[in-house]
């Protein structure tokens, strides 16, 4: 198991029924999971949006005394070189957080079955559309890019408004049996209410998010997560993008036809000069 401070997090949360606001708490404290162990519970509770009695009755729920324990628990199990690049710039400390990250994310895929799962669900899916609004549309567009080349129908629901459960009501008549959604902070309420809706609609929904307790949790049948670096002014998602490759290689294990597709692709590619060697 890794001893980033992400993982130690997950595993304290783990096997405990948290309330929604409980769960906003931990998903901020895995998201700020380096600097968890030296919050106050007032500076926890203005960063998680929540009152300070909240993250006094978070700490209980654990089954800590209070929120001192739950803190000096932290700090007795931060790893000794916890401090190491304590010497480090800005920028440096940014790029080691998300080598961090990535560290996770290998635990994680130590058991390769929840994302084998996905894959097989994301690939049975005809047509499969793929939600990412705001910061998330980078990483919906990227996997279908790919996603088209391997898969007969890929729809990017990439635009928010009063038009997306139009779009998830067509992909739905047109067949499909599977949504995935890309979700990163801050999360947008109308992701949040369009994975709601299309679970209404009978479509398996598969997230890829930044936490396990992140707020479209509720709304998965199948969440994934990957931590997202916070050292900067914006949020880097080395390890969600990541992911979200492995997710594709997976769905490619699913479709009989996908490497005939990837051949056919390079032949035409070819023969119109597409790419300059």
């Amino acid at each position: 198991m890794s001893d980033s401070p992400a993982a130690r997090l997950q595993v304290l949360f783990e096997g405990h029924r948290l309330t929604p606001t409980q769960r906003r708490i931990a998903h901020c404290m895995v998201r700020r999971a380096a600097d968890a162990p030296f919050l106050s519970s007032v500076e926890l509770a203005e960063l998680a949006g929540v009152s300070q009695p909240s993250v006094t009755r978070f700490a209980v729920a654990l089954g800590f005394d209070g929120y001192p324990a739950l803190r000096r628990h932290l700090r007795e199990v931060a790893p000794a070189n916890a401090g190491a690049t304590a010497d480090l710039n800005e920028y440096q400390q940014a790029v080691h957080a998300e080598i961090e990250n990535l560290r996770h994310l290998a635990e994680l895929l130590a058991d390769p079955a929840p994302v084998e799962r996905a894959g097989r669900v994301l690939a049975s899916s005809r047509p499969l559309p793929v939600l990412g609004l705001r910061a998330a549309a980078s990483q919906a567009y990227g996997f279908s890019y790919f996603a088209a080349k391997v898969h007969p129908d890929v729809r990017l629901l990439d635009e928010g408004g009063s038009m997306l459960t139009d779009r998830v009501d067509a992909a739905v008549r047109a067949g499909a049996s599977a949504l995935l959604c890309f979700a990163l902070p801050r999360h947008p309420r109308e992701v949040v209410d369009a994975l709601a809706y299309a679970r209404t609609t009978g479509l398996t929904v598969v997230t890829v998010a930044d936490s396990a307790f992140a707020p479209v949790a509720a709304h998965s049948d199948l969440l994934l997560p990957a931590a997202v670096g916070t050292g900067l002014a914006f949020d880097t998602a080395c390890a969600p993008m990541l992911l979200g490759r492995v997710l594709l290689e997976a769905m490619c294990d699913g479709l009989p036809d996908a490497q005939a597709r990837l051949e056919e692709f390079d032949v035409g590619a070819a023969e119109r000069g597409l790419f300059v060697e």
